[in-house]
């Protein structure tokens, strides 16, 4: 029975939870990976936002009856529950599938819009654990994001495959001359122009478009931005595009296309979630390429994260 396991779960809970909370706390973080299937009998991902946690359980065959998979998940509850000292309605739970290169990404799961604001470095975002898959915060970025606001005083900054805008908040944040969010959801549009409200941007400086990323870059002037964020899906065929997204065959179209529109100088951030990615680095000339993968990988994500990260400085 599964509760002979649950001491182990528990053990390595608060193992990771005495380490990783420490440097949470030092760093003054609310939002922060806890847990991601660390054990193969807990095929679970837990994360926490703020008092709030998200767990998503991996959907895989794990033998047990409706019933008992139902016990098992709350005893699970029950553990997380005692160690971060909560109670179980702040844990909020989906079934979660691995994505293969053939899915899209940010699917809806519910209609319960509960939104709520968590802080990450000094800035605001708001956070559904009950209607998304995904939060609407990537946590795997939070060093690339500081990066972004560095590196954003007095720039022109293009966010292409923005999201809910995490990085146009970061990049008005550091004084951003303009930044344009892009996206070809509406909703998660909104959802950015909400994050940038919240965070007070709301002047001309700040635009949002609607639209698909490859058939955008190529009505766009050349030199036109000095900084760009491109962090595309892994595959996306959304009935809105012109024509289906992949990464791994489109990687150098889409560096290419944002190379021309980059002032001299100027950078590109690119990453993606392809786990197994390569870089056709022969394709992309005239730009020098550093691979940042190491150095924006967070505390919380060491040793796990699959996600390739690079900057790539347009010479001009």
């Amino acid at each position: 029975m599964f509760e002979a396991r649950l001491d182990m779960f528990r053990n390595r809970l608060v193992k990771v939870y005495r380490h990783l909370g420490r440097q949470a706390r030092r760093q003054g973080i609310e939002c922060y990976r806890l847990y991601d299937h660390d054990l193969p009998e807990f095929p679970i991902r837990i994360e926490l936002y703020g008092e709030r946690v998200y767990l998503s359980e991996y959907k895989r065959y794990h033998g047990m009856s409706e019933e008992v998979h139902e016990q098992w998940l709350d005893a699970v509850y029950q553990v997380i529950a005692e160690i971060l000292e909560l109670s179980t309605d702040r844990i909020y739970g989906k079934l979660r599938q691995r994505k293969t290169g053939r899915q899209g990404q940010y699917q809806k799961t519910g209609e319960e819009q509960e939104f709520f604001e968590v802080n990450e470095n000094g800035l605001r975002f708001w956070v559904n654990l009950t209607d998304y898959l995904d939060t609407g915060l990537f946590l795997d970025h939070r060093i690339t994001r500081e990066m972004v606001r560095t590196g954003s005083a007095d720039k022109r900054v293009l966010n292409l495959f923005a999201y809910t805008g995490s990085f146009s908040v970061y990049a008005a944040a550091g004084g951003a001359r303009e930044v344009c969010t892009v996206d070809l959801s509406n909703t998660y549009l909104e959802w950015a122009k909400r994050n940038m409200i919240l965070n007070g941007f709301q002047d001309d400086r700040f635009s949002f478009i609607q639209a698909d990323v490859k058939a955008l870059l190529s009505t766009i002037p050349d030199k036109r931005y000095d900084l760009i964020i491109l962090d595309p899906p892994t595959f996306s065929n959304s009935k809105r595009m012109e024509e289906e997204l992949d990464v791994q065959r489109d990687h150098v179209m889409l560096i290419r296309e944002c190379l021309r529109i980059l002032t001299p100088g100027g950078l590109l951030y690119f990453s993606n979630n392809y786990t197994r990615f390569q870089l056709d680095s022969a394709a992309i000339q005239g730009a020098e390429i550093k691979d940042i993968t190491r150095a924006t990988t967070p505390f919380d994500f060491e040793g796990r994260l699959n996600r390739p990260c690079f900057r790539i400085k347009n010479p001009g």
